[in-house]
């Protein structure tokens, strides 16, 4: 598809000239939401208008409102174990995130929103579509349980989102989403918004969307300009002490690790060395990954240990540092993890620990991504107590907003502004 470039569309400057209806507004209001973002404001007149949409759209841009509201305000009521509208997520944090976020609005239209994942019961989940759902947010496995064993049933489901399906191609969850929309009604509207639109996303936009309109933000996880880099040089036995030390100096961090077993082996060292941290990966059961969180996010944990799988999906404001304890398999994952720091226009830091072993990869690693920061010895900094610091990595030159029609539909891009995701 040939792209020619334009001025980036003008972007409302207030949800009023979005067409939403006057009780939305005034909940937004009561939340301190005046200014749409723009991925909100490309894609709710559209979507609003019966369109069918694909977004780029990085995580934190806002894109749940953007679904969100048209949705809500589109759909008309279900049945018992019978759905008028479906959101799709890849994590059970963002499935239940999404969920309290839609709750308010639909509530303002007499709509019940909830959410199905693994991880705890069936009962209660069970006894929320005989009640009567009428927006389902949902991982594709529990979904497909549900609907296999006959407690749900989508061929009344007219409204389609499906959110992050980069993240759901990464998972293997494709191949359950293509026998989810099979299963709905042919003429429904199917939003999808994903960090990219290429690849397998491009298949099921192709396959599962009608003339969509495209609408694209720049992702601000990917611009790792926002954020300083660090890769330091450590030894092995030395890093948790190292962590305990960043962490201390910097405030709430996140730190990656390979394994489930190695987060929870890492979030108790860290405990006995006087930081309080938590651990979170598939193994955790629900509960237990919701009580990690609160506590993360209420600062009584300075620390949270996540596997990459398991951070997907999680959104937190306010997060000082990333550590990378153990270096990411490939860039996308450095990237994908950097991107918890930085948030709502604040600073962030972002440090890898690089042994005599990994050395070699974190020189790749640096390479592929345009990283200008050399290998310094982080603990001799700590130890000395100054300042951890780096110069950030060079800024990439803006893109213009552009805009082309072809067989895909159109397509408008924007840049995000370093604003908080709303909702």
């Amino acid at each position: 598809m040939a792209v020619t470039p334009a001025p980036a569309p003008a972007r409302a400057n207030d949800f009023t000239s979005l067409g939403l209806p006057e009780a939305f507004l005034g909940a937004l209001r009561k939340q301190g939401i005046t200014e749409p973002l723009p991925i909100q404001a490309m894609s709710i007149p559209d979507a609003l208008a019966g369109r069918d949409v694909a977004g780029r759209a990085p995580t934190g841009s806002g894109k749940t409102l953007a679904f969100g509201l048209p949705m809500v305000a589109r759909l008309t009521k279900g049945r018992s174990h019978r759905p008028s509208g479906l959101v799709l997520a890849p994590t059970r944090e963002l499935a239940a995130q999404i969920a309290t976020a839609m709750a308010p609005l639909a509530k303002l239209r007499g709509l019940h929103v909830a959410a199905f994942y693994g991880g705890v019961g069936y009962h209660p989940q069970i006894k929320a579509l005989q009640r009567g759902c009428d927006i389902v947010v949902a991982c594709p496995g529990r979904l497909e349980d549900l609907a296999a064993s006959g407690h749900v049933n989508l061929s009344d489901v007219s409204f389609v989102v499906v959110d992050e399906a980069d993240r759901m191609a990464d998972m293997g969850f494709l191949p359950a989403v293509r026998r989810i929309l099979d299963a709905t009604r042919r003429d429904r509207q199917t939003l999808l918004f994903s960090a990219t639109l290429d690849g397998d996303v491009d298949v099921l936009i192709r396959h599962y969307q009608n003339d969509p309109v495209r609408h694209e933000v720049t992702s601000n996880d990917d611009d790792l300009s926002r954020m300083e880099h660090r890769f330091m040089d450590v030894a092995h036995d030395q890093r948790v002490a190292t962590s305990a030390s960043i962490i201390t100096e910097t405030g709430s961090t996140v730190i990656f690790v390979r394994t489930k077993h190695g987060a929870d082996r890492l979030a108790k060292q860290l405990g006995k060395s006087g930081v309080s941290a938590v651990a979170i990966h598939g193994d955790r059961s629900q509960a237990q990954r919701e009580r990690a969180l609160r506590q993360f996010q209420a600062g009584s944990a300075q620390a949270m240990v996540a596997t990459d799988v398991a951070a997907r999906g999680i959104h937190v404001d306010d997060v000082a540092c990333v550590i990378h304890f153990d270096l990411p398999a490939d860039p996308k994952d450095y990237v994908h993890r950097s991107g918890r720091t930085a948030r709502a226009g604040a600073d962030g830091l972002v440090v890898a620990l690089v042994t005599p072993e990994t050395r070699k990869a974190a020189a790749a690693l640096r390479h592929s991504l345009g990283l200008t920061s050399s290998t310094g010895n982080l603990s001799a900094e700590v130890a000395a107590g100054r300042t951890i610091a780096a110069a950030p990595a060079p800024r990439p030159p803006a893109r213009r907003g552009s805009t082309s029609n072809g067989p895909g539909g159109r397509r408008r891009r924007s840049h995000a502004p370093r604003g908080r995701d709303r909702a």
